[in-house]
C-alpha cells in the first residue's frame, strides 16, 4: 500500500498532522508512507518524523504552472490513497490530488466554501467540526480512512538531531544564559500569506512586555522567528534596549527548537513555532486574536491563552480568502486593543507555580 500526505498549507499544519500520522503508520506498519510538502519547514519536520518513508519537497509558489503541471503528472498513479491535511481549503490542493489519481483521495468536507473550492474531486470524507482542534479533525480523518476508531490523541511530533542540540548549546554559551536563569521565549512573527500579517500583536507591546518582564524578574528573553522575520526580531530587541534580550539568527527550525527547549516559558502569536513549543513541551503562553481557539490552542501541553473573546470572534475561517475585519470600529481590534498586563499576568502565573 503507498500511502501520500499532501502537506501544502503550511509548517504549522503540517506539525498538527503528526499525530495522525503516528496513527496511520500503527495501523499500515508495512505501508510505503511519502509526503509531498511545499515550504522548507515543513520538510524540516517530517525528515525527522520515522512514521514517514520519503519527503517529495516542491515549491509549487516560485516554480510555476507548467512545471508544476508536469511534477504532478510524475506522481500520477503512483499511490493508493492521497490525504490533504486538515486545514487545505483550497481549490489547487484538490486538484493536485484529484491528479495524482489515486483510488482513494481523503479530505474535510468543510463547512465553508467547500463546493467553489472543489472539495467533491475527494472521495474519503468527514464533515468538518468547528469544536475540535485540528489534531482531532485529523484523527477523525485517519479513522475514516481505515474503518477503525482510535482512543489514542497522541503528541505532536517534532524530534530534535544531535546538530540541533549542540547548536543550541552553543548559542546559550556563547549568550552566557545558564542553568539557573528565568528565560522566555518570545515568538512575534506570523504568516504573512492572505493577509494573516493581521493576526500579530504589535512589536511595541512585545517590546513593552519585555522591559516589563526583565524589571520584574531579571529574566533573559530570546526573541525567535524565521528568516524573514530578521528585522522584526531586531526591532524588538532594539526597542528594548536592555543586556538580557538575544535573537536567534542564522538557525534553521530544528536550532531553534533546540534553543526553545531552555525557555521556561514561550509566548507567540498563532504561528507555526507555537506548536513548534507546544511539540517541546514547553509552557505556552498564546495571543490569539481572529482565530478559534478550539481549532490551534496548545497541544498537549501546558498553555494560557490571552484574547480578548470578542462577540465578533472567531472570525477566521479555513478558505483561501485573505483575512479581513468588518468591524466598523477599530479593525482587528481582538489584537490592537490587547493589554500588555493581560499577557503579562499569564507569563506571571507560570512562573509564580513554577
Amino acid at each position: 500500500m503507498k500511502i501520500l500526505v499532501i502537506a501544502l498549507s503550511g509548517i504549522g499544519d503540517a506539525l498538527i498532522f503528526t499525530p495522525a500520522l503516528k496513527l496511520l503508520r500503527q495501523h499500515y506498519p508495512q505501508a510505503e508512507i511519502d509526503a509531498l510538502v511545499m515550504y522548507k519547514g515543513a520538510k524540516d519536520i517530517y525528515e525527522r518524523n520515522s512514521n514517514l518513508n520519503k519527503i517529495i519537497y516542491f515549491n509549487f509558489l516560485k516554480e510555476g504552472a507548467f512545471k508544476s503541471l508536469n511534477f504532478i503528472l510524475s506522481l500520477r498513479k503512483k499511490y493508493n490513497t492521497t490525504i490533504n491535511v486538515y486545514p487545505s481549503n483550497r481549490k489547487e490542493y484538490n486538484i493536485i490530488s484529484f491528479l495524482i489519481g489515486a483510488k482513494t483521495k481523503a479530505a474535510i468536507n468543510y463547512l465553508r466554501m467547500d463546493k467553489q473550492n472543489l472539495g467533491w474531486l475527494n472521495n474519503c470524507r468527514i464533515p468538518e467540526d468547528d469544536s475540535l482542534h485540528n489534531v482531532q479533525t485529523n484523527i477523525k480523518l485517519i479513522e475514516k480512512i481505515t474503518g477503525k476508531t482510535f482512543g489514542d490523541e497522541p503528541d505532536l511530533q517534532f524530534d530534535l538531531s544531535e546538530n540541533d542540540l549542540s547548536t543550541a548549546s552553543n548559542f546559550l554559551n556563547e549568550n552566557e544564559i545558564i542553568d539557573t536563569d528565568l528565560v522566555i521565549g518570545f515568538h512575534p512573527g506570523t504568516s504573512v500569506l492572505k493577509n494573516h500579517i493581521k493576526r500579530r500583536w504589535e512589536p511595541e507591546k512585545f517590546a513593552e512586555l519585555g522591559i516589563k518582564m526583565i524589571s520584574e524578574y531579571n529574566c533573559k528573553i530570546i526573541i525567535f522567528g524565521g528568516p524573514d522575520e530578521l528585522e522584526l526580531k531586531e526591532k524588538i530587541r532594539t526597542e528594548i534596549n536592555l543586556p538580557n534580550v538575544f535573537t536567534t539568527q542564522e538557525l534553521n527550525l530544528g536550532q531553534s527548537a533546540g534553543v526553545m527547549k531552555r525557555c521556561n516559558v514561550f509566548l507567540s502569536n498563532d504561528s507555526s513555532l507555537m506548536h513548534v513549543a507546544s511539540a517541546l513541551k514547553l509552557n505556552v503562553v498564546g495571543i490569539i486574536g481572529p482565530t478559534s481557539t478550539n481549532y490551534i490552542h496548545p497541544w498537549n501541553t501546558e498553555y494560557k491563552i490571552v484574547s480578548l473573546h470578542l462577540d465578533c470572534s472567531p472570525c477566521f475561517i479555513y478558505s483561501p480568502k485573505p483575512l479581513i475585519c468588518k468591524r466598523d470600529d477599530v479593525k482587528f481590534k481582538c489584537i490592537k486593543e490587547l493589554d500588555v498586563n493581560l499577557v503579562f499576568n499569564s507569563v506571571k502565573d507560570f512562573i509564580s507555580n513554577d
